[in-house]
């Protein structure tokens, strides 16, 4: 069998799948070649970074974080640049999201609560003590790796558009907005550290409660409710857990809790270890200055390919659920499904095309990658979606289909409406055909 080849390579890094996508970049499942190791590849658009003025920032955020080596952040070990774009290249974490937790077995009883909001603080006190700041703290930035250990993820990289002014304090309001400090609302500069303590404690209210405590589907009802810290604690928590949540969401970052006060706390020292690591490992910062220099010398080759990207065994695992490839292509999604299909790749990419016009979707492709945007606003904007078609096998392709922006239950509308419409692409197996 001919293995297929390789869609897309930047220097010496075979590049996958989309895994993640915000304002100012793209995230990539990538293989080192020389040593099989998989990363995440994160694509900045050089054009974007000097029209934000965010080139000295983002230098000096990747150079910090390139000598961050704890073992709850996720590792950022090196950085390339082309002309075009700046690649960052990071660890690659495969336990999912810790909220996906909750999501499927429901709220944390306090010991296991506590493990992870341990880790969450080492983690933040560490990167907080070198001047680097989240700012964008969230479930999405939680992931786990395979030993079940919290890695925090786009730590100082997560907010690029950020400014620290004359004064000394951030002015951009940014982060989702049920995780945000009443601070960072009010247009009045805020500290990056206290933030980051109030969204820690949102955080922790979560994994104890199985549910915000900040939310309303307006959105100046949702500030009022945080600028006064307007929420409930559920009853089954213990009296010393209600004390530490209510000192971190705390409204006034003056009188906040500071994370010195945490690590004292009765609640939060039961069963805690402090992390070992070594720091002391040398570190190269020559590649950041390469980068930002911009020399041509150093300009890292890019060759891409006309065909599907061919996944291989390891990338199907990290995508199914504790490595059960018959999980792989369940019905069960959120932001994210897929299907598989024995079509050939430009016929899916035809019928999906001709599925999502109907439903009011513009359509822009490029190679075996799709962009659907609804033409109409829904709840969260316009409901954008990204599809692309992998190679499994010479005769096997695999279908993702993610939402990019918008409202996840309107995009769980479009789904059903678009998978009845591909009835006819979608690969069913035996079992399929007698379940039916």
């Amino acid at each position: 069998m001919n293995t297929p080849k390789i869609k897309r390579r930047v220097g010496k890094y075979e590049v996958g799948r989309t895994i993640g996508e915000g304002t100012f970049a793209k995230v990539k499942f990538a293989r080192n070649s020389e040593i099989g190791e998989p990363v995440a590849l994160k694509i900045l658009d050089k054009d974007k970074v000097l029209k934000h003025k965010m080139a000295e920032q983002i230098k000096r955020e990747v150079a910090t974080m390139k000598l961050i080596k704890h073992p709850n952040v996720v590792r950022l070990y090196e950085v390339m640049g082309s002309k075009t774009k700046i690649y960052i290249v990071l660890e690659f974490v495969t336990g999912g999201e810790l909220f996906d937790k909750i999501v499927n077995h429901g709220r944390m009883q306090e010991d296991e609560a506590r493990k992870y909001f341990q880790q969450l603080i080492n983690a933040v006190d560490y990167c907080h003590s070198r001047g680097v700041y989240h700012r964008d703290l969230k479930p999405e930035n939680l992931l786990l790796d395979a030993s079940g250990n919290l890695k925090v993820s786009d730590f100082g990289l997560s907010a690029l558009s950020q400014q620290v002014q004359a004064d000394g304090l951030l002015h951009t309001a940014c982060g989702t907005p049920n995780y945000v400090a009443p601070e960072v609302l009010q247009d009045h500069g805020y500290d990056g550290a206290t933030a980051d303590l109030w969204s820690c404690g949102v955080i922790l209210f979560v994994l104890l409660a199985g549910y915000l405590p900040f939310d309303d589907s307006n959105v100046i009802n949702l500030y009022k409710k945080i600028s006064c810290a307007d929420y409930t604690c559920p009853p089954w928590l213990s009296f010393s857990v209600r004390k530490l949540i209510t000192r971190i969401l705390d409204p006034n970052p003056m009188t906040r809790i500071t994370i010195s006060e945490i690590l004292e706390d009765e609640w939060f020292k039961k069963n805690y270890r402090p992390p070992v690591f070594n720091e002391k490992e040398d570190t190269n910062l020559d590649d950041v200055e390469a980068v930002f220099k911009d020399s041509e010398e150093h300009h890292v080759t890019e060759k891409t390919e006309e065909q599907p990207v061919a996944m291989n065994a390891f990338e199907l695992i990290s995508m199914s659920k504790g490595l059960n490839l018959g999980n792989l292509f369940d019905e069960e999604f959120k932001r994210e499904t897929r299907f598989t299909s024995k079509c050939p790749a430009n016929e899916i990419i035809t019928k999906i095309e001709q599925a999502a016009k109907p439903l009011g979707f513009d359509v822009r492709k490029k190679n075996y990658k799709m962009r659907l945007e609804n033409v109409k606003a829904g709840r969260k904007g316009n409901l954008n979606v990204a599809t692309e078609v992998f190679q499994v096998a010479p005769s096997l392709h695999m279908v993702e289909v993610r939402k990019a922006k918008g409202d996840t239950l309107e995009f769980h509308k479009f789904y059903k409406n678009l998978s009845t419409s591909l009835e006819d692409v979608v690969w069913k197996t035996e079992d399929d055909m007698q379940a039916k």
